[in-house]
């Protein structure tokens, strides 16, 4: 029987899971109890580390001594749940016990991340278990490549991983090898195409659906359930039918069908993903209905095959009148949703993005996590760095999903936006076919730490870059490490530093949202605005005085946000309009914090560049030369938003730079 382990193709970098990350596993003496196809994906795994480093792996033996034991044990693990695993050490043996299948092989994956640690000294038991049961990755992958947005819209690391020339790829094997990288960081779920749906990918929930079953055999080895994106149409589109009104009772026959046909096809699919009513995508608002409504339409197709419709929560006008102040895109999701509290089924959750507004460098967390509190939501965050450098720039993404995931809504007594997120944690993919998975090699750490932060979103986000690290480069001296910390622990406040300031977002050339333009959505109708002027900058967002976004907090937020002295400097002019000269906490005005920070962040990359080369020694030619060459680029755009949004502020608001430093 062939192995389970994909073999990846030449020239493809194995990420984090490099042969040498599982030496300590493959020289040792396993044991491995149970059986299942998890299991035997897990004993394959065991046995091609023996192989390559000297170990060996029995199956159920009842006695004898092992340096390993990993065993399905039903009831004795039952505490953890279907995914969650034992882990313990004594008496010279390593032992992960875990109740269902799946749990064995996350505990296999910490085995393989704790290394030699694994085996030395005692550990008494610990319980592992994931927060939530849903950790998805959304690729917003095209089957047909689009005329505006390409293969994949808003990635930066290749075409799809799973279509190519109109159908899904032929060849499987790299799929799975993607399938591999996920399960071992605690990914369990991806939803294979764009959530705007076109009309191509509007058939894969029918007559193409054998090919979205093709890539749910090829992730099923290591427990990832496949989801698909469908339009709310699909009734109209698909059916032939004149309406997709949700109380229609031929639409919902036809969703009915439909859900049926799609798990005879792949009995452990995971469910609907669904954009309506926002940017021009069909939904429940063109027949008069809620998105309660729609929502639960779909939930109740899919309820009798365990199956969940993901709903997502970006709703707003994207044809606002700049001339109207009143209106406020920042309110949009919580104006839309906090109204329908209680009225989603309960396989229907919401997904709602971390913040109000699409994914800035700096925001504050979506007031939606503390309306709904009997309604199940997830938390999205965007692994692709659309507005974060787009896998162009170094940019690790960790401490600001911690920050978010830690966030009390409720206040310091209150649940955690991690512990709120009930129906999961989900992040749009950064990966593609690109041979480094997500086109800039050090953009991995944020794959990586995506999955880890989903299992435990209260863990520390320095600890698992350090995981990373290790898994990456195993037996790297500490200079490599060192250095790697020094490029990357910082990297998100750099970005924030040389880009968009205090808060105020949006300062990128339109459409393709690469590189400086600071005036680039000042007049759009997409309602992403900083009224800069000559007296000052920022969007008032207060009650007294303002859109009343900040009042959609609970206290203590709503007060902190709602005064302009209480505000935190770096989210002043997300929630203010202040004048220039405005004193911060720090001391400095408004004008002299934008040009500090944007020449400090020039410096900070510029260092991080002057790192990188020196580690050339240390990392493999290719990885090495492809992180270099995006380090000249990252600098250069760096560069390229300092001057440009110094020069800007410098004209608009005429105060001069108080150190002196050349400003065009």
């Amino acid at each position: 029987m062939p192995s389970t382990v994909p073999v990846l193709p030449e020239g493809v970098d194995p990420a984090w899971l490099p042969p040498d990350a599982f030496r300590a596993l493959g020289s040792r003496r396993t044991l491995i109890h149970g059986s299942g196809p998890l299991v035997e994906t897990v004993h394959d795994e065991v046995t091609l580390a023996c192989a390559q480093f000297g170990g060996q792996v029995v199956r159920d033996a009842t006695s004898a001594s092992y340096d390993l034991v990993l065993r399905v044990a039903g009831d004795d693990g039952a505490e953890v749940g279907e995914e969650g695993f034992l882990y313990e050490r004594a008496a010279g043996t390593t032992t992960v016990t875990a109740a269902g299948h799946r749990g064995l092989l996350y505990g296999l994956f910490h085995v393989v991340r704790l290394g030699e640690d694994a085996f030395r000294g005692t550990r008494p038991r610990e319980a592992h278990r994931p927060a939530t049961a849903l950790r998805m990755l959304d690729h917003w992958d095209n089957v047909a490549v689009h005329p505006v947005m390409g293969q994949v819209e808003r990635g930066y690391a290749g075409g799809s991983l799973f279509w190519q020339d109109g159908r899904a790829r032929g060849d499987t094997e790299r799929v799975r090898a993607y399938g591999r990288l996920l399960a071992a960081c605690g990914v369990n779920a991806v939803s294979v195409n764009n959530v705007n749906v076109h009309d191509v990918e509007a058939h894969l929930l029918t007559d193409r659906i054998g090919e979205v079953a093709q890539i749910a055999e090829a992730l099923r080895p290591y427990g990832i359930r496949t989801h698909l994106s469908v339009t709310f149409a699909a009734p109209v589109v698909l059916g032939r039918l004149p309406t997709a009104d949700p109380l229609d009772g031929a639409v919902r026959a036809w969703w009915a069908k439909a859900a049926r046909g799609v798990f005879e096809a792949i009995p452990d699919f995971g469910g609907f993903v669904v954009k309506a009513d926002s940017e021009g995508r069909p939904g429940p608002f063109a027949y008069g209905r809620t998105h309660a409504d729609g929502a639960n339409m779909l939930a109740a197709a899919l309820a009798p095959y365990d199956g969940t419709v993901h709903w997502r929560a970006f709703v707003y006008d994207h044809r606002q009148d700049w001339r109207d102040r009143s209106t406020d895109r920042a309110r949009a999701a919580y104006d839309h949703f906090a109204p329908l509290d209680g009225e989603f089924d309960a396989n229907a959750v919401l997904q709602v993005k971390h913040g109000p507004m699409d994914f800035q460098v700096r925001e504050p967390v979506s007031p939606v996590f503390g309306a709904l509190r009997r309604t199940r939501v997830a938390v999205e965050v965007q692994a692709t760095q659309e507005y974060t450098g787009q896998q162009r720039h170094a940019c690790w993404l960790g401490p600001m999903w911690s920050e978010v995931l830690r966030f009390r809504p409720g206040g310091e007594q209150g649940l955690t936006v991690g512990e709120l997120a009930t129906g999961g944690s989900v992040a749009v993919s950064n990966a593609g076919d690109d041979p480094f998975w997500t086109g800039h090699p050090l953009a991995q750490a944020n794959l990586y730490t995506f999955g880890r932060l989903a299992w435990r979103p209260d863990a520390d986000p320095l600890r698992i870059l350090d995981e990373w690290i290790a898994l990456t480069f195993p037996s790297a001296p500490e200079r490599l490490a060192a250095g790697l910390r020094a490029v990357l622990r910082n990297s998100w406040r750099t970005y924030e530093k040389y880009t968009a300031p205090l808060g105020v977002g949006f300062m990128v050339q339109p459409g393709h949202h690469y590189g400086p333009a600071v005036d680039g959505y000042e007049y759009s109708p997409w309602g992403t605005y900083h009224f800069a002027d000559r007296d000052g900058i920022g969007v008032d967002r207060s009650a007294a005085t303002g859109t009343g976004y900040a009042s959609q907090y609970g206290e203590p937020w709503s007060a902190l946000y709602e005064s302009a002295v209480s505000c935190p400097d770096e989210l002043l002019l997300f929630f203010h309009h202040v004048p220039y000269g405005h004193v911060l906490k720090s001391g400095k005005t408004v004008a002299q914090h934008i040009y500090d920070t944007h020449f400090e962040g020039v410096e900070e990359v510029e260092e991080a560049r002057r790192v990188w080369a020196g580690l050339a020694d240390l990392v493999a030619p290719a990885r090495h030369a492809r992180v270099a060459e995006r380090y000249d680029e990252q600098v250069r755009g760096a560069r390229e938003w300092r001057d440009q949004v110094n020069s800007y502020f410098l004209r608009k608001s005429g105060i001069p730079d108080e150190r002196g430093r050349t400003i065009y």
